[in-house]
């Protein structure tokens, strides 16, 4: 739940986890209670505060507090004390209700506020007083619930659609969504109405949107320009339109048939607005009150913050994406050989840079194959991979050398000359020329084993030649294997993002890999590839992937 909204209620308000813990406390619960926040802060919060009558503890089974909490469900009371930090008793009126921590966990958030025991009506609730406190309650759980939804992706379509179904049909029957990007465009990418038990898009009403203009005056565009939040409804688009924003907001109005809307802008951390957010009543009875709509503009700054933090992501990822294909190379030309290269980045900006390919002719006129990872995935991890990449092109090309005499030299140098810290790789050679078949002379340091594919299906993983991984232990050799490439067959360099996820082992991903490259061992080697990498890589994947795919043409 966002700390300015828990601060900004007007009554005594906690939040407890899914162990009875608090987690937060806002300033009127602090002045009421008499503790500080920090020492309420883990604290289980029966044990330290609920009593009964007299300062009694209750046992957990006779609070109905706690019974409510761990039923999950929304309770309310007069009957409860609760200790102060001075251990004088403060009688209250109490509502609990649970919210969504995240997609797993639920927890609390109690709402009070003081009675007077000498009251005749002591231990019976006020109506009004709980009415107040179950609405509030309900606002509370709706913040934290759409908080938690936006935050728990950095898509923004899916962010906001995720939005629209939590606050449609509890606030309004529509909700539509318009975003203005970094040109200053607008698009309306959701308008959604919710029928029945169901959430329907209406695409027709989606789109671009005309521009906003400094003059217009009418809502959408105001709040579009940094107004506060309005309420809206038909009579606002009555007179002749100001603008063509005008024109498409009456459509809207006259389609959807609302009878009460409210605008809020999306507004981004330093001010700017990135859109609005208009929730509106066709089917539901009732204007928006002031309260929905303080809690309507309470939900868009959240919505607008989301955004921004989705976009600042997507920056990432281009820059982060552009910079590691930048330095990736091409495939070199032959007509000898069938080769394809995919490299895909991984779901999250951060994870991106670690991975890389690298194809290119030595001077005995053979051909050397690279595949690596390097430990990390950011940005400097992309930086240490091009240093080693390149570091590896020139120890190649200095001297005709076995692979594993190549790569001792590289992990010699490594820590010497460069910032790069470990890394798995196999480098391999490719001997012969012309059509027919050729060699593989590899060296492995600490990578997941090439996999052969025989042109009749037959498969065999490369696992020869292993050793540690580069930057580990220096003073151990090599050693190289060698293999014979049959017409027809194919070979598959890979980096473990390809068989390995949070959920799905090594082994796991690795006898995935092998059913389906024998499965597609007869289509061209660039459908290979590509099916290839969509049927195996896993879709809990938090890595980026690169592959080599190599074949030895059948002259025939």
């Amino acid at each position: 739940m966002p700390r300015k909204v828990l601060d900004g209620i007007g009554i005594g308000v906690y939040l407890t986890n899914d162990r009875e813990q608090i987690i937060a406390a806002n300033p009127q619960a602090v002045q009421m209670l008499g503790r500080p926040e920090s020492e309420m802060v883990g604290r289980n919060a029966h044990d330290l505060l609920h009593r009964g009558a007299g300062g009694v503890l209750l046992p957990r089974s006779q609070c109905r507090l706690m019974k409510a909490f761990l039923q999950g469900h929304t309770t309310y009371g007069g009957d409860k004390w609760f200790l102060r930090g001075d251990g004088s008793l403060l009688p209250v009126v109490w509502l609990t209700s649970p919210y969504r921590i995240d997609a797993d966990t639920t927890g609390a958030a109690v709402l009070f506020h003081s009675r007077d025991p000498r009251d005749d009506t002591a231990g019976q609730d006020s109506l009004d007083r709980v009415t107040r406190l179950t609405d509030l309650a309900d606002s509370l759980s709706l913040i934290a619930e759409a908080t938690s939804a936006l935050t728990s992706t950095l898509q923004v379509r899916e962010a906001l659609w995720r939005l629209v179904r939590l606050v449609t049909p509890r606030l309004a029957d529509w909700a539509v969504v318009d975003l203005v990007d970094e040109a200053g465009d607008v698009e309306r990418v959701l308008a959604v109405h919710h029928e029945g038990d169901r959430h329907v898009r209406a695409e027709e009403l989606q789109g671009p949107m005309p521009p906003v203009l400094e003059a217009s005056t009418m809502p959408l565009s105001r709040v579009l320009r940094g107004a506060p939040a309005t309420r809206l409804g038909p009579e606002d688009y009555r007179r002749p339109p100001d603008a063509g924003m005008a024109v498409v907001q009456r459509e809207l109005l006259d389609r959807t048939r609302m009878h009460s809307a409210v605008a809020a802008p999306l507004r981004g951390p330093r001010g700017s607005v990135l859109g609005a957010l208009t929730l509106g009543r066709a089917d539901q009875p009732g204007d928006f009150d002031a309260t929905e709509l303080a809690l309507v503009d309470d939900l868009a700054r959240q919505a607008g913050l989301a955004v921004d933090n989705a976009r600042l992501y997507e920056r990432q990822q281009r820059v982060t994406e552009t910079m590691q294909r930048y330095l990736l190379p091409p495939l070199p030309r032959t007509t000898s050989l069938e080769m394809a290269v995919r490299y895909r980045p991984a779901p999250h900006a951060s994870h991106v840079g670690g991975d890389w390919y690298d194809v290119f002719g030595l001077q005995d006129g053979t051909s050397a194959l690279v595949v690596g990872d390097m430990v990390g995935h950011d940005l400097q991890a992309a930086a240490h991979m091009a240093q080693l990449r390149n570091m590896l092109r020139a120890l190649a090309w200095d001297r005709d050398e076995q692979p594993s005499g190549i790569v001792e030299r590289l992990d010699r140098a490594l820590g010497h000359i460069s910032e790069a810290s470990t890394a798995t790789m196999v480098f391999a050679r490719l001997e012969g020329r012309g059509p027919g078949p050729r060699l593989l002379r590899w060296t492995n340091a600490g990578h997941p084993p090439p996999l052969l594919v025989f042109g009749d299906g037959r498969t065999r993983f490369l696992e020869e030649g292993h050793g540690l991984l580069l930057g580990t232990d220096t003073d151990l050799p090599r050693t190289d294997a060698v293999t014979e490439l049959p017409v027809a067959s194919t070979v598959v360099l890979y980096t473990d993002g390809l068989v390995e996820s949070p959920r799905h082992g090594l082994d796991e991903g690795m006898a995935r890999l092998r059913r389906h490259a024998a499965a597609l061992a007869r289509h061209g080697v660039d459908d290979f590839c590509d099916r290839l990498i969509e049927r195996v890589r896993p879709d809990d994947n938090d890595d980026d992937v690169a592959v080599i795919v190599l074949r030895i043409p059948d002259p025939g």
